[in-house]
């Protein structure tokens, strides 16, 4: 159950709150959050009450400066209830983490391959048009273009809770330029998006229960790579769950990469399985997991792209490959908080 600003504030006075540093932090970093979105939710309702006043002297004076000024302020304060909106539906358990994010091409070979790199070529864009960051964790180079993996940690405030609209098989259309006879072609790439797991969440990784293979680094990086078997697989042998690091440039640091990124898949998979259990008792017959195909990257005949699960749609399919993502971001966010609505 969440907690409001007073009570947050009884909890941080209470002795001993220092005693656990990361649970402290924790309760600071919620109470932030909550007042932060308050003061927002105060600025807003002032605008609403200035406007509204300013609307009343527009209709006694009838003063086009004081009309264009008030038509200017609520195309602004439109704006930010959107703003405002948007962080009110990421509300959900660790929205506000940062996000690890896979993308791994299908059946194609170059082709496939090359749609992966268009796609972490969209999604750096993105990543840097909403003033985040990314470390590279692995990187594997394709045939002959293109990627055949690559893992992401997307650093910032609510990445996972924008990103996690991202998860599904993307499609694209379009005549390919690796092949001579200049026909059309239709190649997939699965994206995966978990939250980066924090070190107060407990997930049990016993070393029976594990497979380390090492390997030399075949991906973009620094002189380390191709030279020493600094690379470093961990399979779950259970789920069969694999994490792959080469980023580090020492075989401990990417088993340790490795590892943390295991983990935020095995918890991934926990939060998946019981959102399916609820999904199962409320009757729900909606696909839950990361196979179903959630959008199509159109070039022939026409251009556009569109998500087949909000129906989002543009004809700029340039411009989304160049990061302008938000659209089908925010789509998403609204139709699954509408879902939940109505359950």
């Amino acid at each position: 159950m969440s907690l409001d600003i007073q009570e947050y504030t009884e909890r941080m006075a209470e002795p001993g709150f220092w005693d656990d540093s990361q649970k402290a932090q924790q309760v600071i970093n919620d109470s932030n959050d909550i007042k932060n979105k308050y003061d927002s939710f105060m600025k807003l309702s002032e605008g609403v009450e200035e406007y509204q006043l300013m609307l009343e002297m527009v209709e006694e004076t009838n003063d086009e400066d004081l009309k264009e000024e008030l038509n200017e302020g609520i195309k602004q304060l439109h704006q930010e209830t959107e703003d405002f909106e948007l962080i009110i539906l990421l509300s959900e358990p660790y929205d506000r983490n940062n996000a690890i994010l896979e993308l791994h091409p299908g059946a194609g070979g170059t082709e496939s391959q090359d749609f992966g790199e268009m796609l972490l070529r969209m999604y750096t864009r993105w990543i840097e048009h909403k003033g985040f960051s990314y470390e590279m964790i692995d990187y594997q180079n394709g045939e002959e273009a293109g990627i055949k993996s690559v893992t992401l940690l997307v650093k910032g405030e609510y990445a996972y809770g924008l990103l996690k609209a991202e998860k599904g098989v993307h499609r694209l259309v379009r005549i390919s330029p690796f092949d001579s006879s200049g026909r059309r072609h239709t190649s997939f790439v699965s994206c995966e998006v978990t939250p980066e797991v924090s070190d107060d969440i407990e997930i049990d990784v016993q070393p029976d229960d594990i497979r380390v293979d090492v390997y030399r680094a075949s991906g973009a990086g620094g002189q380390h790579v191709n030279k020493t078997e600094s690379a470093v697989r961990i399979t779950h042998l259970k789920t069969g769950i694999v994490a792959t690091s080469q980023a580090g440039r020492s075989q401990l640091a990417n088993r340790q990469t490795a590892m943390q990124l295991l983990k935020s898949k095995l918890f991934q998979k926990e939060l998946e399985e019981k959102e399916a259990k609820l999904a199962k008792m409320r009757g729900e017959q909606k696909e839950i997991g990361w196979g179903s195909q959630i959008r199509s990257y159109v070039f022939h005949p026409y251009s556009m792209v569109k998500d087949h699960r909000t129906h989002e749609e543009t004809g700029n399919a340039d411009g989304v490959l160049n990061g302008d993502l938000d659209p089908f971001i925010e789509a998403y966010l609204r139709l699954t908080i509408n879902d939940h609505q109505e359950i």
